[in-house]
């Protein structure tokens, strides 16, 4: 009873139920491959009748060898899927394909038949031609890639993302510059029986556009380039407060305090994702420095920020330049023609500044005076005291150091340093001299080397006691020593 449903060769009788050759001329007459490839011929049936292929759908397409046993109903469905679905779609395929088949068979049958195998290597070529034109315009085109190719993802948080409205997968924001910008050609359409005056309106309502989404990648690139992000997050500020909280920690322990709040590799200073905060504190930018990069802020939209940083630095370059060259011609115009000289006529200078000074507070002092003796109460004498003295405090500031400022080294100097040289009418160019050859001394005296070197003629004693007691003070020397 099991074999009523097989079909077997008219010629040599063999089992053909899953594949044979029916002639369509002749009924009933059906051929296993082998005997139609031999041209077989029986009765009225000739080699030359029309045939169908007949398939029962559980012969293997490859033979015994083909691992899985897949059938030709399964080899078609796979072929099938390949061509509908594309190359790679291996979920989709399987599920073409059936249920029985994972995508990782599907994969790897199609890879080792149809590509490595002897039908890949007939069919593939080793060396595939590029056939593919390129169409894009390098000299900035509507598809160049500079409009095209978008920049690399921002390095922020989740939180900030949401803040930013920002999406970094595609590289964009929710709101755009210009955002309107897509209206321009979003019902631009292109027409058979367009006259030629509405085909350069179009061509120019896309150029519009095209100009658009230049300035959108230019607002990008400006704000990568001089990192304006973590400056709308407000990262400058906690990156200012958190260097100033490792310079200034340990309040009077001084550099030990200072370094033992450094933070430790087993706490991390920052946040991962925002930059590094810098260990060693920025110099102070003067208010005329702020001043000029306000001015020259609208240059930034037309240079990378090194282009800009290089001509601010010589433009501050130029202006301290011009300062030095004003200061020289003032000493040619008192008689002074070498620079030893000018520590002397500065120091005259100040002393004559600070008699004036005197003066302006005797002067202060005697109108409170007068305040409190004519007012005939409390109330006209404060308010009159209160006024000079905010008048004073204020000559004070607008110029603090007047007589070593524009001298040179002035910028190497700290703050105390500065006053103590304001203080002693001393250069800062010498008094760096005179705590180079201090120190060094010093250090060869505690080595247990004696000093050879000479203080210079110009430290008397006691400007060498107030220097000493100063560098004592600071740490930079022993008492002993001094």
């Amino acid at each position: 009873m099991a074999d009523l449903g097989k079909k077997y060769c008219v010629n040599c009788l063999a089992d053909v139920t899953n594949l044979r050759l029916r002639c369509t001329d002749c009924p009933d007459i059906e051929l296993c491959p082998e005997c139609f490839s031999a041209g077989a011929e029986i009765g009225n049936h000739r080699r030359w009748h029309g045939y169908q292929q007949v398939d029962g759908g559980r012969f293997t397409l490859w033979g015994p060898e083909a691992e899985g046993g897949w059938t030709s109903r399964e080899e078609q469905s796979l072929l099938d899927a390949i061509e509908q679905y594309g190359f790679g779609n291996w979920e989709d395929m399987a599920t073409h394909v059936g249920a029985s088949r994972t995508p990782q068979d599907v994969m790897d049958h199609y890879v080792g038949m149809y590509i490595h195998g002897n039908l890949g290597k007939a069919c593939v070529p080793d060396s595939i031609p590029n056939r593919v034109t390129d169409h894009t315009c390098p000299s900035g085109g509507p598809l160049s890639p500079s409009l095209t190719t978008p920049l690399p993802p921002l390095d922020v948080t989740l939180g900030e993302q949401q803040q930013l409205g920002y999406m970094p997968l595609r590289d964009d924001y929710e709101m755009e510059y210009d955002q309107e910008a897509e209206k321009l050609i979003s019902g631009l359409s292109v027409n058979y029986d367009d006259e030629d005056v509405e085909i350069e309106m179009k061509r120019a309502h896309v150029d519009m556009y095209v100009r658009k989404l230049r300035e959108r990648q230019r607002r990008k690139n400006v704000a990568r380039d001089y990192n304006l992000v973590p400056v709308f997050l407000g990262r400058d500020k906690k990156e200012k407060q958190s260097t100033l909280g490792v310079v200034g920690g340990g309040g009077g322990g001084g550099v030990v305090g200072a370094v033992g709040s450094l933070p430790t590799p087993t706490t991390p200073a920052v946040t991962p994702g925002a930059p590094a905060i810098p260990t060693v504190p920025k110099r102070k930018i003067p208010k005329d420095e702020k001043e000029q990069r306000v001015k020259l802020r609208g240059m930034c939209q037309f240079m990378a920020q090194r282009e800009f940083e290089d001509l601010f630095h010589n433009m501050h370059k130029e202006r301290v330049l011009r300062a030095k060259v004003r200061e020289l011609q003032r000493y040619r115009r008192n008689g002074i023609t070498r620079l030893d000289e000018s520590a002397e006529y500065e120091a005259a200078r100040h002393k004559r500044e600070k008699r004036k000074e005197n003066k302006s507070v005797a002067t202060s002092k005697t109108g409170r005076g007068g305040g409190l003796g004519t007012g005939g109460g409390l109330g006209g004498g404060t308010g009159g005291g209160g006024v000079g003295c905010g008048v004073i405090k204020e000559e004070g500031k607008d110029g603090e150091f007047p007589a070593i400022e524009n001298l040179a080294g002035f910028e190497l100097l700290s703050d105390r340093e500065k006053v103590l040289c304001n203080s002693l009418n001393l250069s800062p160019t010498r008094y760096l001299t005179v705590k180079t050859i201090i120190i060094k001394d010093h250090l060869q005296k505690s080595q247990g080397i004696p000093s050879k070197s000479r203080l210079p003629s110009y430290l008397d004693k006691v400007l060498k006691k107030r220097i000493l007691s100063f560098l004592t003070e600071s740490g930079w020397i022993s008492r002993d020593a001094s």
